[in-house]
């Protein structure tokens, strides 16, 4: 799976009017329909595009290079596949099998559910969103309402899925970099939420026998975070090559290529890292507690190499590149957003 040439110019194309609108073109969100993009985790009976975890992070690197905001949708968006497993079949299918299907959420414990016959009456408000604007399927996580007879108990989480009729969009979300990701805010008020649309990490109810779906959560959400910095810094030093050499700045395109070097060792390390633990899931049916660890620490130090390409560069190319409607301070300005998730800074 890739991009012809005629493909990621087109798309970049488009990158100055997804900032300025917030929100990407219906052009682009096309091409990751018609590449089911969004589907890479999905199982293949539910009209998924079911791929292994290696390539589908190096998918996410050069979706994350072609353009910021493209990327990180596509690598959000496929993430929602992760949850298959935990519903049922029944209600996957209603969830996934279709060519425009797509979850947006929040991991974030902002919301309440309080039972009811059938179900539980849900309100919250989530931030961060992202492709909150064209999801089809919202997931977030609320605390369960205590009861006089839960006293003493462990509070409870209840994960619920909802329709978009049933959430109103607060659009919040004003960052310097990213901006075409549509992160907002979600609010939900006293919807009913019945009981077949809710699901817990802690029980599997279909797609038991699927590889993908045996990877633990948090070095699988590492990973693909990890492969949105390595695609910015890709095109961070890609910008930063055609930006000197349009000025002759021959000493600082030295350092430039010096750094290409470094951070091209650092993404085989991390590769090297990511194929093993495939690897060793497909022959052992789990990672062990060393890979997990092994995996997060290269997953933040590649973060940070990512990073560290603009913080060693941006500061050398002069007044221009602080023009915010240059591609190389979009770029810069994407990838510092990224590099901020919490997964990524260890």
């Amino acid at each position: 799976m890739g991009f012809t040439q005629q493909e990621i110019i087109r798309i970049r194309e488009q990158s100055y009017q997804m900032e300025r609108k917030g929100e990407l073109t219906p052009e682009a969100l096309k091409y990751i329909y018609d590449k089911k993009l969004f589907h890479l985790f999905v199982a293949d009976d539910l009209e998924g595009n079911m791929t292994p975890l290696p390539q589908a992070i190096r998918i996410f690197q050069e979706c994350a290079r072609i353009d910021g905001s493209f990327g990180w949708l596509v690598t959000i968006g496929s993430g929602g596949g992760y949850f298959v497993p935990f519903m049922t079949d029944e209600t996957a299918r209603s969830v996934f099998a279709r060519p425009d299907a797509v979850i947006a959420g929040s991991g974030a414990v902002t919301g309440t559910a309080r039972r009811v016959d059938g179900g539980y009456i849900v309100n919250g408000r989530w931030k961060y969103c992202s492709g909150s604007m064209f999801a089809t399927t919202f997931t977030a996580n609320t605390l369960l309402e205590r009861q006089r007879s839960d006293a003493g108990q462990e509070p409870q989480i209840v994960t619920i899925i909802m329709r978009p009729d049933q959430v109103r969009i607060e659009k919040d979300w004003n960052p310097f970099g990213l901006k075409a990701t549509g992160s907002h805010s979600i609010v939900v008020t006293d919807a009913f939420v019945p009981d077949e649309m809710t699901f817990s990490f802690t029980e599997m109810r279909s797609h038991e026998d699927e590889l993908l779906y045996k990877y633990p959560f948090l070095p699988f959400a590492q990973t693909s975070f990890a492969g949105v910095a390595m695609g910015l810094a890709d095109h961070f030093l890609e910008a930063a090559e055609a930006y000197l050499q349009a000025r002759g700045n021959e000493s600082v395109l030295a350092e430039l290529e010096e750094q290409i070097e470094e951070f091209a060792h650092q993404k085989d390390a991390f590769y090297r890292v990511l194929d093993k633990s495939w690897e060793e899931l497909g022959q052992k049916g789990k990672l062990t507690p060393e890979m997990e660890q092994r995996i997060s620490i290269e997953c933040i130090t590649v973060a940070k190499a990512s990073l560290g390409c603009g913080l060693r560069l941006f500061p050398l190319l002069g007044l221009s590149a602080c023009m915010e409607d240059t591609e190389i301070n979009r770029v810069w300005r994407d990838l510092q957003t990224a590099c901020q998730h919490a997964l990524l800074r260890g």
